[in-house]
């Protein structure tokens, strides 16, 4: 059975009714809506449980474009569940899990 937690090691259920980060705040990339602008502080792949060997996930996001000072913006999430995300990265557009989304670190601004 799949657990409802996306492999996430502090699971967000799906849905949740708590109000998003306001502008200023430090994050998580997973945890922003629809519409919310921030950049790129950092990474932390240890924030998900990934069946990818150590530092891969790391060296994926890179590749990505999720470096340190990339604008990000969520411009989309899925139905049901709000997964996956459609995020712009500076002059790109991407989807990820929420549940990676969780391992990039961001300022809302």
């Amino acid at each position: 059975m799949t657990s409802p937690h996306y492999g996430l090691r502090h699971p967000i259920s799906p849905g949740t009714t708590s109000d998003p980060p306001s502008s200023g705040d430090s994050c998580r990339l997973g945890a922003l809506r629809k519409g919310q602008r921030a950049v790129v502080t950092g990474l932390d792949e240890a924030a998900v449980v990934t069946p990818l060997p150590p530092g891969e996930l790391e060296r994926r996001m890179i590749e990505m474009g999720l470096i340190e000072g990339a604008r990000v913006e969520i411009l989309h999430e899925g139905f049901p569940g709000a997964d996956p995300l459609a995020v712009r990265i500076d002059d790109h557009t991407l989807a990820l899990r929420r549940a990676e989304a969780h391992a990039v670190l961001v300022t809302l601004g």
